[in-house]
């Protein structure tokens, strides 16, 4: 599969996780970062997405530890959480 159509795949699992908290911060994550994404980052946000939402939920919240797997650059920005827009 090239990259276009991991990314569209990547931006319907983001959208589409079972609850609105968790598809507004993953949706908006895909959406603000990844244009910006090469094969590395799109293989880490996929494992990520593999990932149970509450845990997700939690390390961007800081209450749980990110596994190891998981640290680096992007999981910061992602737990900065300033990208999660919330429509009214």
């Amino acid at each position: 599969m090239d990259l276009t159509d991991r990314l569209r795949r990547l931006k319907f699992r983001a959208w589409h996780r079972g609850t609105r908290e968790a598809d507004y911060m993953m949706g908006c994550f895909f959406d603000r970062f990844h244009g910006q994404w090469g094969e590395a980052e799109v293989s880490w946000y996929e494992r990520v997405l593999d990932e149970e939402d509450a845990d997700i939920m939690g390390w961007a919240l800081g209450s749980l530890d990110v596994p190891e797997e998981h640290r680096g650059a992007l999981m910061d920005a992602f737990c900065k959480l300033d990208f999660v827009e919330i429509p009214r």
